[in-house]
């Protein structure tokens, strides 16, 4: 992340994100490299440990001061989670995995969250360009039209047939700025990834 404005705004969804999320005892924030075999790829697994009070029996002045020691505890946790994602996308992916990304193969992560009764949400820190020897590869193959990208979502998508991702939030935040051009930024890749995964059924596909 050495673009300043990048690091802005992944910084800023990142923590968005994290305090959305991040809110009681036991919520988990995971983090995956979308290299290669993104499946086996979690680099990172924080646990929330911040209880919500228990109001039985409080009293107004008592129930005041647990709802502040909360605020406390958990905008303490949500901090040291912030600091250790920044650190772990900053660190430098030197693995073999690098010369691929995968973000297809993310469903299976979030198939298994959602089949084992978790809430899940997504968020791809990423320019969600995929690249693999097996599949597809927006580099060799980039989308020339939104019909293209729409066909090709189909085509995909109709290989995972027993995939649902239904209960899952999916947003991705691209690293680039608003005046990057088409050629760089192509717009037909956002068009690809929300067909894929809207047909997947998740409850709620977006850019931010």
């Amino acid at each position: 992340m050495a673009d300043t404005f990048v690091n802005t705004k992944y910084k800023q969804a990142l923590k968005e994100a994290i305090a959305e999320n991040i809110n009681a005892l036991g919520d988990v924030c995971e983090v995956y490299y979308i290299h290669e075999n993104t499946a086996k790829a979690r680099c990172l697994v924080l646990k929330s440990k911040t209880e919500r009070p228990d109001e039985t029996g409080l009293n107004a002045t008592d129930l005041e001061a647990a709802n502040s020691s909360y605020e406390i505890e958990i905008e303490a946790e949500r901090t040291k989670f912030l600091g250790a994602v920044l650190k772990k996308m900053e660190d430098k992916n030197t693995d073999a995995s690098l010369k691929e990304t995968n973000i297809s193969a993310s469903t299976k992560v979030l198939l298994k969250a959602i089949e084992e009764g978790e809430t899940v949400k997504a968020y791809y820190f990423s320019d969600m360009i995929e690249s693999t020897t097996a599949g597809r590869d927006f580099h060799k193959n980039a989308f020339k039209s939104e019909k293209e990208a729409l066909a090709a979502a189909k085509e995909d998508t109709e290989k995972l047939k027993d995939v649902s991702l239904s209960g899952a939030e999916i947003r991705w935040i691209l690293p680039f700025e608003p005046t990057k051009s088409s050629k760089i930024n192509n717009p037909n890749i956002g068009v690809y990834w929300k067909s894929f995964f809207e047909t997947l059924q998740a409850d709620l596909v977006e850019e931010i």
